[in-house]
């Protein structure tokens, strides 16, 4: 099952943010090569927000220490624990949707 969190527009081209998507806390990021990707939203470090970290076509940078994590399989750059990778995908419409289902760890 898949849930609309809104239209590609409302995310802004290399930033991040976050939803709650069944009891969890997803960080969906659109990149400037207009991928989308979605990650669990808590670095498993420290508990950093990673929608507020630095984002490129393939990482995000955790704000509180630095982790770097890839966005398309969640695996840690930085010999830390991975993210959660949680399904996205943009309809012919523009609209984001996220799978509801159980996450696929990396």
């Amino acid at each position: 099952m898949e849930i609309s969190i809104g239209s590609l527009d409302s995310l802004p081209v290399g930033e991040g943010r976050t939803f709650a998507i069944d009891g969890d806390m997803v960080a969906v990021f659109r990149t400037r090569a207009g991928m989308v990707h979605a990650v669990s939203a808590v670095c498993p470090h420290a508990g950093g927000p990673i929608a507020d970290g630095l984002a490129d076509n393939e990482v995000v940078i955790c704000p509180l220490h630095q982790h770097v994590f890839e966005l398309a399989t969640g695996c840690s750059r930085s010999g830390q624990p991975p993210l959660r990778v949680y399904g996205a995908r943009v309809t012919d419409t523009g609209e984001v949707l996220l799978s509801t289902r159980v996450p696929v760890d990396a």
